[in-house]
Formats: C-alpha cells, structure tokens, sequence
C-alpha cells in the first residue's frame, strides 16, 4: 500500500466494508466522491482578524526584543569597560575593575545571544552583569 488516496491498492478491509454495503450511485461519498461532511466548514479556515493567523505582529515583535536586548548588551558592554579602565588607574583595589570588566564580558555575551535571537536568555545575563558591576563597586 503506498498511502496515496488515490492508489489502486485499497486495503482489504475497506474492499470487505464496500461487499457488504448496497451500491447506490447517486449517493454522496459513493465510490471515493466527497460528499459535504468532508468538506472543511466555513469555521476552519483563517481570517484576517484571526490572532493566530497573524505573523506579521510576532515577527516585528521579535525583532523589536533582537535589537533591544543586542542594543542595551552592547551598551552595558561599554559602560563596563569604560568604568573598568577608569577604576584600573585611580586609587580602587583590583577587585573593582576586574568586576567591571566582567560584568562587561557577561553583557557583551548577552549582546551576542540577544542578536541571535535568544532574548530571554539575554535579558538574564544582563541582569548578572549589571549585578557584578554594582556589587564590584560595593568595594569602592
């Protein structure tokens, strides 16, 4: 059987269920012809009011989160190294420029995930950057 609808090899119980029924031509659905139960309702099929129809919102959405999340990673990113070559050269312990440059790091891997797409992900990295950077500067 090769699972076409119309192959010429039906199965043997559909040939042993059409035996057994009276063959009446002018009836719908005789013989392999749709008759109206298998026909799609009017219900069924998409609307252009339809939300879940409706891509053209997502898309945009989704691409607002990319360059929001790749934007504000890139943007932590160098207020981190900036912050971090500012405290490397004044009187602050080593701990402080070395949490600003790693909470740098952290953010500019969330700019990376977040442009490709992975804006959850990037949205907590940057949480744990900007939480490095402040505490770091608790040591101020």
């Amino acid at each position: 059987m090769s699972g076409r609808t119309d192959s010429d090899a039906a199965p043997a119980i559909s040939r042993a269920a059409q035996a057994d029924e009276p063959e009446d031509h002018g009836e719908p659905g005789a013989h392999g012809e749709p008759d109206a139960s298998d026909e799609p309702d009017a219900h069924d099929e998409p609307d252009a009011s339809d939300e879940r129809y409706d891509h053209g919102e997502h898309v945009g959405e989704a691409r607002r989160a990319r360059w929001t999340a790749a934007g504000a990673g890139g943007l932590l990113c160098l207020a981190g190294c900036a912050a971090a070559l500012l405290r490397l050269t004044g009187p602050a312990p080593a701990v402080v420029p070395a949490a600003y440059a790693l909470g740098a790091a952290v953010c500019a891997l969330a700019a990376v995930l977040g442009s490709r797409g992975r804006t959850r992900r990037a949205l907590w990295l940057l949480v744990a950057g900007t939480a490095v950077m402040a505490v770091g500067d608790q040591f101020d």
